[in-house]
């Protein structure tokens, strides 16, 4: 059964919100609670992103990135500044 896209934003927006809480009240970006609010967040808009698309046919303008995805060399980055 196909997600509702009203419902998934509800629960975005939900995410957002307790990521921010998280981030406001430890202030460490490695806390567990930040880290866990992250996950959800991005869990979260996956779902929208899945139930946009499903239900309309729409992509939202963003992906999300995990550690895995940032496996390149930072120098080759710069090289390509010149």
């Amino acid at each position: 059964m196909a997600t509702d896209p009203r419902a998934a934003l509800d629960r975005l927006v939900a995410a957002f919100e307790a990521h921010l809480e998280a981030a406001r009240s430890s202030r460490d970006p490695e806390a567990h609670t930040v880290l866990d609010a992250a996950g959800t967040l991005a869990d979260a808009f996956d779902t929208y992103d899945d139930a946009l698309f499903t239900a309309f046919g729409v992509d939202t303008p963003f992906d999300v990135y995990d550690e895995d995805d940032d496996d390149f060399d930072d120098e080759d980055d710069l090289d390509d500044e010149d």
